[in-house]
């Protein structure tokens, strides 16, 4: 109908270029006849889908949030449209997901899994496609395909933030914790104690309350801690659980940034949405996931690449929330 050979028809529908004239022709018939270009007849023989996905334990999360957004941005830059999968923190529906991979629905897979288990290694040890893992791999794990990793610096921003708040006079610190049986959970365990044995501050188990990575788990876990203690300071694991852990600490009558310092963990846009603003330790979400992205571009550009290991440096925002404590450490 456009008078043009089968290679210029393809090259036009395809964005690979072609005269004014030509696209012209070919644009008119394809639409006079109701054409369309059939992806899977595409992706059957181009063997790509363009799809890259995503998958992460809640995509309500505001961390996974920013870092889908980031992947987002650079996938679409390379070509790519990104699927995005919320698991649940289910390790049989994560590892289900690894072995789905031998489908070839997508070309990729970043997945953000809270717990690293036998089973996980597994099924990474034989996925047939790219995947970059945001989260810390364990160093011996075994070598048969090279998964590419993103890290963040759990243990370092505990530190960070626990040096602030002894540097502003605190001395009693709660720390209100997710899961330790989570790769998130145990860094910032280990954490806490090691900055508590740094800054000469003994441990008190009173202090520490266990949680989820949630906002009525925080705010819940926090009125257990009041009810038995009096930190002057209160840790908090996630932005999510701080925030919880700020209405906790308002429905009790403390005045939060003064009486009592409160710092969370991401630094997500719910840290400044508080009231007061929330101090929180950066872990780079956005950065992760931009990091992850293009490891994931570059892997499918070279498959026998050597495995690639980042990690993302954390840094301290403070704000109203522990604003006393930084009055005090920079008078």
């Amino acid at each position: 109908m456009a008078g043009v050979s089968i290679a210029s028809a393809s090259r036009v529908l395809n964005g690979h270029g072609a005269s004014v004239e030509t696209e012209r022709r070919v644009r008119e018939a394809a639409a006079s006849v109701g054409y369309v270009p059939n992806a899977v007849a595409r992706s059957l023989q181009a063997q790509r889908t363009d799809m890259l996905a995503l998958a992460v334990e809640d995509i309500g999360n505001p961390v996974y949030v920013a870092m889908m957004r980031a992947i987002e941005e650079v996938a679409a830059g390379a070509g790519y449209r990104l699927q995005v999968h919320a698991t649940g923190a289910d390790v049989a529906g994560e590892v289900e997901l690894l072995d789905g991979l031998a489908r070839r629905y997508v070309d990729g897979l970043v997945i953000s899994p809270i717990r690293i288990t036998d089973a996980h290694l597994a099924a990474l040890a034989r996925v047939p496609t790219p995947v970059v893992v945001v989260g810390s791999l364990p160093d011996d794990m075994p070598t048969t395909k090279p998964i590419d990793n993103v890290r963040a610096d759990s243990h370092t921003g505990v530190g960070l933030a626990i040096d602030h708040l002894v540097a502003g006079g605190r001395r009693r610190i709660g720390f209100v914790n997710g899961p330790l049986d989570t790769v998130p959970g145990a860094a910032r365990q280990a954490g806490y104690l090691d900055a508590l044995d740094a800054a000469g501050l003994p441990f008190d188990p009173e202090l520490v309350e266990p949680a989820d990575f949630h906002y009525a788990a925080g705010r819940a876990a926090t009125r257990r801690l009041l009810d038995r203690a009096e930190p002057d300071a209160i840790l908090c694991a996630n932005d999510l659980i701080a925030v919880g852990a700020l209405h906790a600490l308002l429905a009790a009558g403390k005045r939060v940034g003064e009486e009592v310092a409160l710092v969370g963990m991401d630094d997500t846009d719910l840290a400044e949405m508080s009231f007061p603003q929330l101090s929180s330790v950066s872990l780079g979400s956005a950065e992760r996931g931009r990091l992850a992205a293009e490891l994931l571009l570059a892997r499918l550009a070279e498959p026998g690449r050597p495995a690639q290991r980042v990690t993302v440096a954390p840094t301290l925002v403070v704000r109203a929330s522990s604003d006393t404590a930084a009055k005090q450490e920079n008078p």
